[in-house]
């Protein structure tokens, strides 16, 4: 039995959730500051990726990092390739997990209470002490669910993954591409034997999420 298309979705994913992690908090956080109007703006961008369809997702990553593009071209020379390549599957869930992550962080970075980080302000206490001390310990339930989901979108990923890196056994398959192709050549038991890994592996990911915010509304309540 070949485990590399369940070790490279699990790489994939969780290389993808480190980026989305902190990218996801940092502009969320900085975005729950701004203005209405200039947030409304920002949230259409960063967002967008959530309703794109992920073949156009896929579509896009390939006009910008395509070898026959500029940026893909320059970089290229370098020695990095995003097309054909597994890291480029980590290219690819980042970027359809991001939202996931930067809307759930904004929301707790929205419903903290302000007058924590004014009391601690009044005390002399430094913005990053106040940060990291304060604010994310009050969030981190909202966070880490975000992370969580972050982390299942990036493992299911198949769209914007198929179209940047394609299907190459030992190379570039995941989870989701193995099991198309296993359908495509009619090895029905195949397919469903990975079908069934995700199941279980999705399962585990749903819990975790249930409870967490369990977890959060008890601390509500409390």
């Amino acid at each position: 039995m070949d485990w590399y298309p369940l070790w490279n979705s699990l790489r994939i994913a969780a290389i993808s959730s480190v980026l989305v992690f902190f990218t996801g908090i940092f502009f969320a956080y900085y975005a729950a500051r701004l203005p209405r109007a200039v947030k409304g703006a920002l949230d259409v961008v960063l967002t967008l990726p959530m309703v794109l369809p992920p073949t156009v997702c896929g579509y896009f990553l390939l006009l910008v990092f395509g070898v026959k593009r500029p940026l893909g071209a320059f970089l290229a020379q370098y020695g990095i390739k995003f097309v054909m390549t597994w890291y480029g599957g980590v290219l690819a869930a980042a970027v359809v997990a991001f939202p996931l992550m930067y809307r759930t962080a904004r929301g707790a970075f929205e419903s903290f209470d302000q007058t924590l980080a004014y009391s601690g302000q009044t005390l002399g206490l430094s913005n990053s002490y106040i940060f990291w001390r304060i604010r994310m310990p009050a969030c981190r339930q909202g966070i880490l669910a975000g992370a969580v989901l972050a982390f299942a979108r990036a493992l299911g990923e198949y769209g914007a993954t198929s179209m940047l890196i394609g299907y190459t056994p030992g190379k570039t398959a995941t989870i989701s591409t193995t099991v198309y192709q296993l359908w495509r050549t009619n090895d029905e038991g195949g397919a469903f034997y990975w079908v069934m890994i995700n199941l279980a592996i999705s399962a585990v990911v749903l819990i975790a999420v249930n409870m967490l915010e369990e977890r959060q509304k008890k601390a509500v309540k409390k």
